[in-house]
């Protein structure tokens, strides 16, 4: 469900990606298929992507798990998150895939047709998977043509992350139903005020282009396809190449130079969109103040957002589909997981580990306030899941964008080189 010429993809991998060493997984994860033992115990495997905190507090949790059920023991990996996929597809390809593994939206309509997604229904039924208790129907989230391929383990809506100073130095005071020309006057203000542009440049990130579409009625995928035209992207970066000329937007080429920093943090723009629980990585990199300000909107109401969802799928291979389904249901529901997580994978999916985890830092306290603040006002849209192949247009979304940026291609030529790549990903 990344997940752009902001917090990219590229520059997240990088923050994400740990030493897979450093807690001595990679051996337990690796080679022979999951089975039982003689007095009855079960071993599954579990993998996912992410840093070396991500999988110290998963293997807390998974100790937990394995007391509560000292039946099911559970072997892991984890990549960074390139390198996960690219096992995953060997492994899939090898019909070798894990029992129980961490996914994305991008990712159920792909892997469902190839046949590895097990359809988690009949665990629901037999009473080993709970779908109750999930914060504003989040248990959707994973349903493609009916069948549940994923259970979301937290919540997260795209942002704008704000230097606070800066903004506040230009006078501005983001407010919700704040329309994309107040916006761009805001960022203009940022220019003049603070000697740096005002957005990092927001035209490689697939998820906001998604949410501009959503405001007219549109969408970026449909259930088969791009749910745009050439025309309609011909405009987005035609202002978008305009505004980096302006320095309304960042200097692109700097922004390059300053990965794995953010361009909020170098100090080369007052504000980029990302995914709300990424606000962490800001107050431990930069010297600022930083917070959330909404999406800005077409109409002053609609902005087209939906709660995305990191999940957990399980093989349709896998000989242990009640034991995968328990240990899913522990930790998406146990309280003390949810102590444990915190927001490491978004704000927690259930309302019994959202209420177990009350966040004490004050970046915690704004991603929770700014979730709030999105039910509340009910502005959250359904999504629609993505077709087989949407990983492959996102990354061609980013690249190409980038390369219009930087000027070593045209936009047309940008336009009409993503179509041509996006109809061959979706077509395969």
């Amino acid at each position: 469900m990344r997940t752009h010429g902001t917090v990219d993809r590229r520059s997240l991998l990088k923050i994400t990606g740990g030493s897979v060493a450093a807690l001595g997984l990679t051996a337990a994860g690796c080679g022979g298929g999951s089975g039982s033992a003689g007095d009855g115990t079960v071993t599954i495997r579990y993998t996912w992507w992410g840093s070396d905190d991500r999988a110290k507090r998963i293997n807390q949790s998974i100790a937990l798990f394995e007391k509560k059920f000292p039946k099911i023991k559970v072997k892991t990996d984890f990549q960074p998150y390139a390198d996960f996929w690219k096992k995953f597809n060997t492994q899939a390809s090898g019909g070798n895939t894990p029992d129980v593994f961490q996914n994305a939206i991008g990712f159920l309509r792909k892997y469902d047709a190839k046949n590895v997604l097990l359809d988690l229904r009949e665990q629901v039924e037999e009473g080993h998977l709970r779908l109750e208790g999930f914060r504003a129907g989040l248990e959707k989230f994973g349903e493609v043509d009916g069948k549940l391929l994923g259970v979301p383990v937290g919540s997260n809506s795209m942002a704008l992350v704000v230097d606070e100073a800066v903004l506040a130095k230009a006078k501005v005071t983001p407010k919700p139903g704040w329309t994309w020309d107040e916006y761009h006057e805001a960022l203009a203000k940022v220019q003049e005020t603070a000697g740096r542009a005002g957005d990092a440049g927001p035209y490689g990130i697939m998820y906001l282009y998604d949410l501009y579409l959503r405001q007219q009625g549109k969408a970026f995928f449909t259930t088969s396809g791009l749910g745009f035209t050439e025309a309609d992207l011909t405009d987005w970066w035609t202002k978008a190449a305009a505004r980096v000329k302006s320095g309304v937007y960042a200097d692109p080429k700097k922004t390059i130079q300053a990965k794995p920093k953010s361009a909020v943090t170098a100090e080369l723009a007052g504000s980029e969109f990302t995914w709300d629980n990424f606000a962490v990585r800001y107050t431990a990199e930069g010297k600022s103040r930083y917070g959330l300000a909404p999406i800005p909107t077409t109409d002053g109401k609609r902005t087209g957002q939906y709660l995305g969802s990191l999940m957990l799928s399980a093989s349709k291979r896998t000989k242990h589909p009640k034991e995968v389904a328990q240990f899913i249901d522990f930790m998406v529901h146990d309280p003390e997981v949810g102590k444990i997580m915190g927001y490491d994978r978004g704000v927690p999916a259930t309302e019994a580990q959202n209420a177990a985890y009350v966040p004490s830092d004050p970046v915690g306290k704004q991603i929770a306030a700014y979730e709030k603040q999105l039910v509340e006002s009910r502005v959250l849209e359904p999504i629609t899941p993505h077709p087989a192949g949407a990983d492959v247009c996102e990354a061609a979304f980013l690249r190409l964008a980038e390369e219009m940026s930087l000027g070593t291609r045209t936009v047309e030529d940008a336009v009409k080189q993503y179509f041509t790549e996006a109809k061959t990903a979706l077509s395969s």
